[in-house]
Formats: structure tokens, C-alpha cells, sequence
């Protein structure tokens, strides 16, 4: 893929002498790092692509709006700064970087994070903080190797049922999402930063699934179909279709894809993939419906170390009523 200068009222010089930051930098292959923050840089160019054993690459404090999918060639790269710039989007080849450790793209426009980012292996630490984010997808949360995941200052008004599931998630930062009332239960005794987080916004401006819970309510990730309480006695026959599905194709051939493509909607074959969550109480996957439990975190140990300066809930999300009512989040 090539960009156009042109596009971004780029003189020809200019941007003949970018490519040759990239690439006067790619005859010396005994290093491995590049700081180029401060520079006004506007493009990442296609040049970048040669820079194969670079592992640290600092472009943060400049003016981008583009970086090109060539960057997914850097398989050695450990450490990406991007912070302070222009991005709306960053390309989806950033999921290529399987040796990345650190990726900082704060403070720029995006509205969601790379498709692929949840391929990145290697990946320790995330920030994401001021940009225009609204949602986090859930298959952020298979990062077996996330430590530190900080997305504060964004627009989020719900975070995924798993996140926190994992043991080297340690520490979790969404201080002022305005909108955001409901942190998943896995995330207690965890490292939490939330001050700012929960206005008194009315249900009626955001069209989300909600629930309440007395005078409590919290926002439910997008793809939630359903709500379940606990007089229900009988799942929804999707739900139990696609559990199923799952513990056959899963737990005994151990191999979604031994499915057919054509078995299922893509939605459906792609949620067998990355489940909507695991129940807080039994770890079943759930699909298509959840059993969600407010624990409001100023009644709980934890109260003391926010001083009152949120208002959020922890959400236990169950896949039963047996399991909706037999979770206790301090026990």
C-alpha cells in the first residue's frame, strides 16, 4: 500500500527526506533503537518496513495521522511510542509485532484499537489513555501476557465480562470514563484506578443494554443480547445451542475449527472463538446472555483506598441463576 503526499499538503521535499530518515537508518544494522519524537513527523512511510532488527522506536510528540502497514514488518520491535500525535486508527498489521512488550499510543484520536492487537503475544504493557475510545474489545482479554493496561480519559461506558480474568493483569487504570459505572469482578483485589468514573448520566443517553439494581445501574458491552434475573429456570435456546457447540467442539475434539464455515452466522463461529465471557463463579463460557451482580465498591474493603471519589460497581457476571445466586465477591 502506498500513501500520496499530496493527501496531506506534503511538500515533495519534505517528504523525500522522511523516507530517508527511514531509510539512511536502515544501512546501519547494528542498531537497534530510533528516537525520533519532536520532529513534526506527519507519515510513517513505507520505508519503515526495512528496519528489521529495530527494537525501540519512539515517535511520540510529533504531528501523525498515518502510520502504513509496513510497520508490521518490524518482527523484532519491542518497544513502540506513539503518544501525543494525530492517529484516528492505527493499522491492523500492528498485530504482526509479536515480539512487542510496550505499545504507548495516548493522547492521539482513536476511536477503537488495532483488530489484530489481541495477536501480540508478547505484549506487557498498553496505554491508551486520552484518546476517543468507547469501547475495549473483548479479545483484548486472551493477552496472555498484559501486566499494565491503563485507558483512562476516554469514553468508555462498559469495559469486557473477562477482563481481569487473567493472572499477569495486575494493574488496571480507566480513571474519568464518565460513562463507565460497572468494573468486571475480576477485577477486585487487582491494582484499580477509577476516580472519575461514574456521572449520574441518564440510561436514555447512551443506547446500551443496562441493569439495575436499586438505585445502581451500569452500562452491559454491546454484544450482551440478554439480561437473565434470577426467576429464570431455562436458558435461551441460543444460548444453550452455542454451549453445546462449544463443549463439543472445544472440550472434547479441542478444535473450533473443525467446524464448517458455512455452519454458522460469522457472528456465531466467531463468538465459539472468543466467548462474550466466563462466569465469575464457575468459568463457564457464556455467549449470548449474562446473570449480572452489583457489588457497589464503596462497601467494600476497597472503599478506602478511593475515598469516595468514584462511584462505580464491581459486576459479577454469572452464566446461571444457581451461580447469580450463590456468588459473593468478599467471600
Amino acid at each position: 500500500m502506498s500513501f500520496n503526499p499530496r493527501v496531506l499538503n506534503l511538500e515533495p521535499t519534505y517528504w523525500t527526506s522522511l523516507n530517508n530518515v527511514f531509510c539512511d537508518y536502515s544501512m546501519i544494522p547494528s542498531q537497534i533503537k530510533r528516537y525520533l519524537h519532536s520532529n513534526n513527523i506527519v507519515v510513517v512511510p513505507e520505508a519503515i518496513g526495512s528496519l528489521v532488527k529495530l527494537q525501540c522506536l519512539d515517535l511520540s510528540d510529533n504531528a501523525l495521522e498515518i502510520v502504513c502497514p509496513e510497520i508490521g514488518r518490524l518482527r523484532s520491535l519491542r518497544h513502540l511510542r506513539l503518544a501525543n500525535n494525530q492517529l484516528k486508527f492505527l493499522p491492523p498489521e500492528v498485530g504482526d509485532l509479536k515480539e512487542l512488550q510496550t505499545l504507548d499510543i495516548s493522547t492521539n484520536r482513536l476511536l477503537t484499537l488495532p483488530e489484530r492487537l489481541h495477536m501480540c503475544l508478547s505484549l506487557q504493557y498498553l496505554t491508551v489513555d486520552r484518546n476517543h475510545l468507547w469501547c475495549v474489545p473483548r479479545h483484548l482479554c486472551q493477552l496472555p501476557s498484559l501486566n499494565e493496561l491503563s485507558m483512562a480519559g476516554n469514553r468508555l461506558a462498559f469495559l469486557p465480562l473477562d477482563l481481569g480474568r487473567s493472572r499477569e493483569l495486575q494493574y488496571v487504570y480507566v480513571d474519568n470514563n464518565i460513562h463507565l459505572k460497572g468494573l468486571p469482578s475480576y477485577l477486585y483485589n487487582k491494582v484499580i484506578g477509577c476516580s472519575g468514573c461514574g456521572s449520574p448520566i441518564q440510561v436514555s443517553e447512551v443506547k446500551l443494554l443496562s441493569f439495575s439494581s436499586g438505585q445502581l445501574t451500569v452500562f452491559l458491552p454491546a454484544e450482551v443480547k440478554s439480561i437473565g434475573t434470577e426467576t429464570d429456570h431455562v436458558l435461551p435456546l441460543q444460548e444453550l445451542a452455542m454451549r453445546s457447540l462449544y463443549n463439543t467442539y472445544y472440550k472434547l475434539i479441542k478444535d473450533l475449527n473443525f467446524l464448517s464455515p458455512i455452519s454458522l452466522p460469522k457472528s456465531l463461529l466467531e463468538l465459539l472463538h472468543c466467548p462474550l465471557g466466563h462466569c465469575h463463579r464457575c468459568s463457564e463460557p457464556m455467549f449470548t446472555i449474562v446473570y449480572p451482580k452489583l457489588f457497589p465498591l464503596r462497601e467494600t474493603p476497597m472503599a478506602g483506598l478511593h475515598q469516595g471519589r468514584t462511584t462505580v460497581s464491581f459486576v459479577a457476571y454469572c452464566c446461571s441463576t444457581q451461580c447469580l445466586q450463590t456468588f459473593d465477591l468478599l467471600s
